[in-house]
């Protein structure tokens, strides 16, 4: 066409895209081959067009082959202006000009060659446009079904199952309509895809397979995936639907079961256990054995339901476990309630025997005729009468009443005992309520009695836990004498000036502590002499109380610095004196942090005398909870010692792990500096884990003399758990691990000192983690609740 060149650069920029993006939708490597046919035009349009195809063409050209003008005039200035800007050209664009038709055949067969060029292809632009536009439009097809099962899916997941049994089936009807509606888009598709279809009887296609061998099974495979996966869900959630039915049978069934156990159960309740006659007694036997068959019906449908586990497992067996236990309970009164109406019924049997023989007897003493027992043989008859009835009731007769006297009496007996044991540890109890605070003096353990030797968590040392336990509290008491006197109006001229108004710091919560111990935990203990078995309850029991020494030990630090600044003033010195302590007031205000450490090593005695005995589970939890302690402790005692923080470190939350650790830090945005790229040696660095925070701080030598030699955390920077994410295992070294914050903005690799370390470390940071995970889920679902609510007061107060 000699108009080429008069064609707009962006068409051609156009239709060059679209033709390139054809065969490159499943062929990425494809090269193209440009053929010009200028044999009727000029130099001037010939050099215009290999200009605007070396701007346009997009895809990866391999060749342009050019039929050169063949008017004499043009061929000349071609083959001179082509010689002149040959250069130019092929730096651009592999060109290569032909004199003739002829020569195209050394390059292309002539089965990819129209007759125009001496080909044998047949090729019509405007069947080529409707193959296109078939084939598109199909794909704009295939991808309009996809939305269209991609939204119906969402819509039957997001949906919420109904509460009416009746509407189950209707709404499974439901969806069945739209299954039928994606299987006639896909006929729908595959009839608009027939046409498509008949290009591979097309001579031009024929030698371009790869169109509709590829991208029209492509698309139809595409589609029958989409029906494939799209059954699959189907399957799935009919599945889901039938079993949600089956699921609400079930609770309906289990309702209908609970509810007739129950009455069967008051049923039984209003049955009386006793009678005041034997046909009485048999007539309620005979209905306790009727509601125990009925009974049985209800318990055999229960356990059928129970072995019929479709959906939601851990509901029905929670509920057939309810069922069962209903079931169980209902046999077990019935058990009960039978053999009291059974020993009833003997009871009743034998007074009425007894009674019945008595009768018999006295009717055949009546019925004897002495004038006929006058004679021998009429004696001998009588008296053999007398014998056979005496032979025959001999049980009844001869029954002696001290026997059933003898069972009654030690049955009282028995009550007997229980009630002196419950009124003997009444007594003792009501002895500990009503003891005093006193001094309580060691003496010399006593023989202990068989019972409480034979306890494995009883032994002399232990034995005196109570004891020694008091005494101590008494040593802890010592330090409310010198509280006492810096309110003494007379001691006041002594008392130092830095020490008035500053007894809180100097005893810090000693009050809280001394109360606790004295008034609650010291009970506790001395509850347990009679059951050794329950100290560990007792620790368990009152756990949360414990973290009080936490907030002493916190506040030591600045006891210590105030003590060491008036130890040697004359006011204590004479508190001393009038106390009669040797020991100064240091040594009391150090007792709290010496038995925090005891309470563990106890435990531990403890555990070593109880091998195979109750409470030993107890034991071990309180064992770990104290610990556990100690190392909050240890925790909150470094964290206090962190200096340079802008803000309050008590709203990161407790902290959980600190340590010290070699880290190496990186960035992923911003100008990378010399010195982090010459950074090979790992920065050291102190961590402490928060409950919202992970605060990183440099550790300070110890500086000071004596006392006063102490260390410090320099706070670096910190991270905020919400934005942390972690990388267990790192290249190189089995102790390092990755944190990175924000989506890997910066990212720090941590070096710890073990293995066993880093894994402590790891889970700890999981547990926060999934922690703030089921938080957002729950902020969430308020959020949605929130919403829906706002949305159905919107909608009723439009309505």
């Amino acid at each position: 066409n000699a108009g080429f060149n008069q064609v707009p650069e962006e068409s051609v920029a156009r239709v060059l895209t679209y033709l390139t993006s054809v065969p490159s939708q499943h062929e990425s490597d494809t090269k193209f081959i440009l053929i010009l046919d200028r044999r009727l035009d000029t130099w001037t349009s010939v050099k215009t067009t290999l200009q605007k195809i070396a701007a346009s063409f997009p895809g990866n050209l391999h060749l342009v082959m050019v039929l050169r003008p063949t008017g004499f005039f043009q061929r000349t200035f071609t083959d001179i202006g082509f010689r002149f800007s040959q250069e130019d050209f092929l730096l651009k664009l592999p060109v290569v000009m032909l004199s003739s038709v002829s020569d195209l055949l050394t390059y292309i067969e002539e089965q990819q060659l129209t007759p125009e060029l001496g080909g044998t292809l047949e090729y019509c632009h405007s069947e080529w446009v409707i193959f296109r536009t078939a084939i598109e439009s199909f794909a704009l097809t295939v991808k309009d079904i996809a939305q269209m099962l991609q939204c119906f899916g969402t819509e039957l997941a997001e949906a919420e199952l109904p509460e009416d049994m009746f509407c189950t089936p209707a709404q499974g009807m439901a969806g069945m309509a739209p299954d039928r509606g994606s299987t006639a888009s896909s006929r729908y598709g595959s009839d608009r895809v027939l046409p498509v279809l008949s290009i591979s009887a097309c001579p031009l296609f024929a030698n371009c397979p790869n169109l509709v061998l590829f991208l029209c099974p492509r698309l139809l495979g595409q589609l029958r995936e989409m029906e494939t996966a799209f059954d699959g869900f189907w399957e799935k959630h009919q599945l889901k639907m039938e079993q949600y039915l089956q699921l609400w049978k079930f609770e309906q069934s289990f309702q209908e079961v609970k509810s007739a156990i129950e009455f069967l159960m008051g049923q039984q309740a209003e049955l009386p256990d006793t009678g005041d006659s034997v046909p009485q007694v048999k007539q309620r036997l005979k209905e306790l054995e009727h509601l125990d068959g009925k009974a049985q019906v209800v318990i055999l449908h229960g356990h059928q339901l129970a072995a019929n586990h479709h959906y939601a497992l851990n509901l029905i067996c929670q509920q057939c476990n309810e069922l069962r236990h209903h079931c169980d309970l209902l046999a077990e009164h019935g058990k009960r309630k039978q053999l009291r109406l059974q020993r009833t019924l003997e009871l009743h049997t034998r007074l009425q025997q007894a009674l019945q023989c008595c009768d018999e007897g006295a009717y055949l003493l009546a019925n004897q005729q002495m004038d006929k027992c006058q004679s021998k043989e009429g004696a001998q008859k009588a008296l053999q009468d007398i014998e056979r009835f005496l032979e025959s009731s001999s049980s009844y007769l001869n029954y002696d009443p001290q026997a059933l006297q003898g069972q009654l009496q030690a049955v009282q007996g028995k009550l007997d005992s229980v009630r002196s044991m419950f009124e003997s540890r009444q007594c003792c109890f009501r002895r500990l309520l009503d003891k005093h605070v006193r001094p309580v003096q060691l003496v010399a353990p006593r023989p202990e009695t068989p019972p409480r030797a034979k306890s494995p968590l009883f032994s002399p040392k232990h034995g005196k836990t109570s004891c020694t336990y008091d005494f101590q509290l008494w040593a802890l008491f010592h330090w409310q004498g010198y509280r006492a006197e810096m309110d003494n109006p007379a001691m006041l001229i002594l008392l130092p000036p830095v020490l008035r108004n500053r007894k809180d710091v100097l005893f810090g919560n000693m009050p809280e502590i001394y109360d606790f111990h004295n008034k609650i935990f010291l009970h506790s203990l001395e509850s347990c002499l009679g059951a050794p078995e329950r100290v560990g309850c007792c620790f368990l029991d009152r756990r949360e109380d414990f973290q009080m020494y936490e907030k002493y030990c916190q506040n030591k630090p600045r006891s210590e610095s105030l003590w060491r600044q008036c130890s040697e003033s004359s006011f204590f010195q004479e508190c001393q004196r009038k106390l009669e302590h040797k020991l100064g007031l240091d040594s009391y205000l150090l007792k709290p942090v010496q038995r925090l450490t005891k309470y563990q090593l106890l435990l531990k005695e403890l555990l070593k005398y109880s091998t195979s005995c109750d409470g030993v589970q107890e034991l071990q939890e309180a064992l770990v909870a104290m610990l556990d302690l100690l190392k909050s402790v240890n925790d909150s005692m470094h964290q206090i010692s962190i200096t340079g923080y802008d803000g309050d470190l008590s709203e990161l939350g407790k902290v959980l792990m600190q340590g010290s650790f070699s880290v190496w830090a990186g960035h992923r945005k911003g100008p990378t500096k010399m010195k982090d790229l010459a950074r090979f040696k790992p920065m050291q660095r102190h961590l402490f884990l928060y409950e919202k925070a992970l605060v990183f701080c440099k550790k300070r030598e110890e500086h000071g003399d004596g006392y006063d030699k102490t260390s410090s955390y320099s706070f670096k920077h910190f991270l905020k758990m919400n934005a942390v994410g972690i990388t267990e295992n790192v290249k190189g070294d089995h102790r390092k691990f990755e944190i990175w914050y924000s989506g890997r903005e910066e990212v720090y690799v941590v070096q710890a000192q073990t293995v066993d370390l880093k894994m402590a470390w790891l889970n700890e940071i999981r547990k926060i983690l999934f922690k703030q995970q089921e938080l957002i889920k729950g902020t969430f679902a308020q959020f949605l609740c929130g919403f829906h609510s706002a949305a159905e007061a919107f909608l009723l107060a439009h309505c």
